[in-house]
């Protein structure tokens, strides 16, 4: 039994909530490379996975989100993608202290390979560099997280197997007339049955348009799949006010969601951007009910 299989058995598990905009709200300018601050502001970095810690998270994720070396490229920071990453685990796991597990992040890199930006043999070998370093600095598992293009999330997962760590593969269903396919036109269905096939060892849903239609798209996961199913909404849609952005969700109102993603099937439930420790909390509260 894998990990991600046992925290799943007895779950369903807490996980962590958004990263980025808690370090922007911890002054990352707008713009900046996240990851960077695993070199250069390490402190409030780890601040954001004690605070999830303290929340109740069950499992934390790393800021290694845009860490492969495509997208570290446009910061000018590709030679440091092993330093990175490394760095981003050794940050949670001090956080974690044993208290919660550390599964590292990979995001997709940004370049598309139906307009030829990138090959499969490029993705390969980014995701490959960056997942051993995660695994290196001792990640318990790896979420490849945020991906749109099934084609790139296999590239991923396939480069994330090679060190021998569970992989959860999440993907964003924010797209067609029902909010519900991936950007890509791939439907949930699809997306559990391909990434089982290609050895996944759980499937999910993060990002998107907000917790409520995720709900639907976790049971159709579900249906198609008997690997543990990831679920990580973001706190609604953004609203950009006298420059300022903010999330109308509450954290009652998506942690009240939580019944009914239990009942559809979902294993993990956490939340992605918009979200803060307090909606952890909340989850907390809904999931001991």
């Amino acid at each position: 039994m894998t990990l991600v299989e046992a925290l799943a058995a007895a779950g369903p598990v807490v996980t962590d909530g958004a990263w980025g905009t808690q370090l922007l709200a911890r002054g990352l300018p707008p713009g900046e490379c996240p990851d960077a601050w695993n070199l250069s502001r390490p402190e409030q970095v780890e601040e954001v996975a004690r605070a999830y810690v303290e929340a109740g998270s069950q499992v934390i994720l790393t800021n290694t989100f845009r860490a492969n070396r495509l997208t570290l490229a446009g910061h000018g920071l590709a030679e440091k993608a092993e330093k990175i990453n490394r760095a981003g685990v050794e940050i949670s796991r001090r956080a974690a202290a044993g208290r919660a597990r550390v599964f590292a992040s990979m995001g997709p890199t940004g370049k598309l390979l139906m307009t030829g930006e990138t090959t499969e043999e490029e993705l390969h070998a980014a995701f490959a560099e960056q997942a051993r370093a995660l695994a290196e600095g001792g990640a318990e598992a790896i979420l490849v997280e945020t991906m749109s293009d099934l084609t790139e999330a296999k590239a991923a997962l396939g480069a994330a197997r090679e060190t021998g760590l569970p992989v959860v593969v999440s993907m964003v269903f924010d797209s067609g007339r029902n909010k519900d396919r991936t950007m890509m036109g791939a439907t949930p269905e699809q997306v559990a049955r391909e990434l089982t096939e290609a050895g996944a060892d759980g499937v999910g849903a993060n990002c998107g348009s907000g917790i409520a239609s995720y709900v639907p798209v976790c049971a159709w996961l579900r249906s198609a799949t008997h690997l543990p199913v990831w679920i990580k909404p973001n706190a609604g849609l953004p609203e950009l006010v006298e420059g300022r952005t903010l999330w109308r969700t509450t954290p009652e109102e998506f942690a009240g969601h939580v019944p009914a993603l239990i009942e559809a099937g979902a294993a993990f439930i956490g939340g992605c951007c918009g979200t803060t420790p307090e909606f952890v909390r909340a989850l907390v509260r809904w999931v001991r009910r």
